[in-house]
This record gives structure tokens, C-alpha cells and sequence, in this order.
């Protein structure tokens, strides 16, 4: 097995003495595992943040086989970790893809939506500058996963205006109207994802 190819760190994880185990997203090759030797020194900890961007190289004999990875840093995000709110956010995002993605599977739309929300924290490190773009890369998240939410129209009348709700049990939007006297069983749809198209992923 032999990949190269640009990805974004997920996360790592601490394997002997002085390496790491890392975990990165590709555009074509999905989350790749791989060995870093020397992962825990001082030169290479910076470039193996989570969120950071990253020329890979993976190298194994078999694809059952935990591949060697080196790395050549593209773009540091180092500077976001220093702010405690985007840190999170970053952390959280990177986290969610490494736990919810199956390994060697492609989702090109989904490494493309990871991008833009780290771009959107570091272009704007105070939250409501990118909160809404972490919730619709979420949704994105679900989406390719085989559970979207329908926000396109009520699911009790088709209207499309004044949408309010989503009902838990169907995955739909539900609008104000329709909801009375049912608001305690529905959750609040946020304005911001139903402006337009931007429910249905992470805009460029």
C-alpha cells in the first residue's frame, strides 16, 4: 500500500517510546491511519496538531498492515490553539470525523467541509463567526453517514416558509404553524439552517 497525498490531522495517539499513531483525512482515500516515528519530538509535535494541514506518505506491505507515514507540514493552524474556544471547536470537529468515519472510505464532500470549517475558525476565531458553519458541517457529517435531516418543507404540510421545528422521529422540518401544541415533542430549527440551500452542507 502506498498513498501520497495532501490530508488534514485528526488526532494522534501516543505508540512506544517516542512515536505516534496519527489519523488524517484524505479527499480520495478517506481516513488513513499511520506510524510516525518521532512523532513525539519536538519538531515534529507542531506539525501533528489536530486541524493542521499536511503533505502525507503512507508506506505498508499489505492494507492490513499499519502503515509507516511521514509528513511535511502545508499549513499550521498552531496559532488557533491558543485560543480556548476555537481550540475546542477544532478538537471537537477533527474528533467527530476520526469517530464517525470507517477508515478507506472516500467523502471527498466531507474533507472539502472539514476545510472550509477550519478556514471559517482561523478567518474568525470568535464563535459567531463560525458556529454556523460547524453546525452545517454536522449536518453534512450526518448526511453522508445515511442520516440527513429533510429541511426543504414541512412534513405535516409542505409549506416552505416559516419553518420552526425538526420532528426527531422523522428527521423533517416542521413549520410553526403545524407545530402548536407539539413543541415539547420537536426541536428548535435554528434560523440560519434554512436560509437558502445552506442546510444541505458547509458552503465554499
Amino acid at each position: 500500500m502506498h498513498i501520497v497525498a495532501d490530508a488534514i490531522v485528526l488526532g494522534t495517539r501516543a505508540h512506544g517510546e517516542h512515536g505516534v499513531v496519527v489519523r488524517a483525512l484524505t479527499r480520495e482515500d478517506g481516513v488513513q491511519p499511520g506510524y510516525v516515528r518521532g512523532g513525539r519530538s519536538r519538531s515534529l509535535r507542531p506539525v501533528l496538531l489536530a486541524g493542521n494541514s499536511v503533505r502525507a506518505e503512507w508506506r505498508a506491505r499489505t492494507s492490513e498492515q499499519l502503515a509507516a507515514l511521514t509528513v511535511e507540514l502545508i499549513h499550521s493552524r498552531a496559532a488557533i490553539h491558543g485560543e480556548p474556544l476555537a481550540a475546542a471547536a477544532i478538537e471537537w470537529t477533527t474528533a467527530l470525523v476520526a469517530a464517525a468515519l470507517p477508515e478507506a472510505q472516500p467523502y471527498p464532500y466531507l474533507y472539502d467541509g472539514l476545510s472550509a470549517v477550519l478556514d471559517a475558525i482561523e478567518a474568525a476565531p470568535a464563535a459567531r463567526g463560525w458556529a454556523p458553519v460547524l453546525v452545517r458541517f454536522e449536518l453534512l457529517v450526518l448526511a453522508e453517514l445515511g442520516f440527513g435531516l429533510d429541511l426543504s418543507g414541512c412534513v405535516a404540510t409542505g409549506a416552505v416558509d416559516d419553518l420552526a421545528w425538526v420532528s426527531p422521529k422523522s428527521g423533517a422540518a416542521v413549520s410553526r404553524g403545524a407545530g402548536v401544541g407539539y413543541e415539547r415533542q420537536l426541536l428548535r430549527l435554528p434560523g440560519f439552517l434554512v436560509s437558502g440551500a445552506a442546510a444541505a452542507g458547509v458552503p465554499a
